[in-house]
């Protein structure tokens, strides 16, 4: 058993399209890589996690629905993933536990009551949050102890970062007063682009957040890895987005730095042109918007 309760995280963004899934399905392999017991839970009636993790949604005999209701104990819902992280998989029929809950007195904290017997056993939870502010959301930001927010490096997606925020001044209100911010996670970042660079720098001048290092390369390889039930590290395990996902996997579970590691790009120095876009380095190019001086 760990010796603390597993630090819970939820990745939120009310917007979809911002990576969330891809952000916690990638998380959730490089954590287990670094030794870190680790538990992903779809909150998603989508399900996109799920499948991402090679589990057909439509064949589950039981998911987090069952949870929601009653019918099961969240240890008797889970699966083992491919790449060694345990899920509690959703299918579509928790947009009907969604509805359920709307009738019940405490729905807010039906998923921190769910983890409480599961949180001795892990290190760290990561709970991936429908792209709406609705009850599941609200479950998520009620059992978590941070969130992350993933933000898509342009202007609509920076915009929803404000309603977000309200949303969790309200959890900390009525159900979860110690929820932090954890920062915010760029994702589908294109260091050519004067305008990525200026959108992360208006959100940690406006919203005053913190803007995880490094940013996540835009990259083909993320879009091809659910088709085939497998993680970044996988698929592409050299290329730079594989690389921040590590760093920022490493940042969560208050590892050491990973400065000194072996560089991301491919053997002769460069990217696939598939994979990667941009010339500068991502993190460079964010510290040069923000004034600093690069690492």
């Amino acid at each position: 058993m760990a010796l603390v309760p597993a630090r819970v995280f939820a990745i939120a963004n009310q917007k979809g399209g911002v990576a969330k899934t891809t952000t916690v399905h990638s998380l959730g392999a490089a954590l287990v890589g670094f030794g870190q017991r680790t538990l992903l839970v779809d909150l998603d009636p989508q399900a996109c996690l799920t499948f991402s993790n090679g589990i057909n949604p439509d064949e589950l005999d039981v998911s987090l629905h069952d949870v929601f209701l009653g019918r099961k104990q969240a240890h008797e819902v889970l699966v083992k993933t491919q790449s060694g992280t345990h899920l509690l998989p959703a299918c579509i029929d928790l947009a009907g536990a969604e509805l359920h809950l709307l009738t019940k007195t405490g729905r807010e904290f039906a998923l921190r009551r769910a983890l409480k017997p599961l949180r001795d056993e892990y290190d760290v939870i990561l709970l991936d949050c429908p792209p709406s502010l609705g009850i599941l959301t609200i479950n998520g930001l009620t059992a978590a102890d941070e969130v992350l927010i993933p933000l898509q490096c342009e202007t609509l997606s920076r915009r929803g970062v404000g309603q977000l925020l309200e949303t969790i001044d309200d959890v900390r209100d009525f159900t979860n007063p110690d929820l932090a911010i954890g920062g915010v996670i760029a994702t589908m970042f294109d260091a050519r682009t004067n305008h990525s660079r200026n959108v992360l720098l208006s959100v940690q001048q406006e919203h005053s957040i913190q803007v995880l290092h490094p940013p996540v390369r835009k990259s083909i390889r993320f879009a091809e890895a659910p088709e085939q039930g497998k993680t970044i590290f996988d698929l592409d395990p050299h290329s730079k987005g594989a690389d921040a996902y590590r760093r920022l996997a490493r940042h969560l579970a208050g590892l050491p730095s990973l400065d000194e590691a072996e560089p991301a790009s491919a053997p002769d120095g460069t990217d696939d042109e598939r994979t990667d876009t941009g010339d500068r380095d991502p993190g460079e190019a964010l510290q040069l918007a923000s004034g600093l001086s690069a690492r």
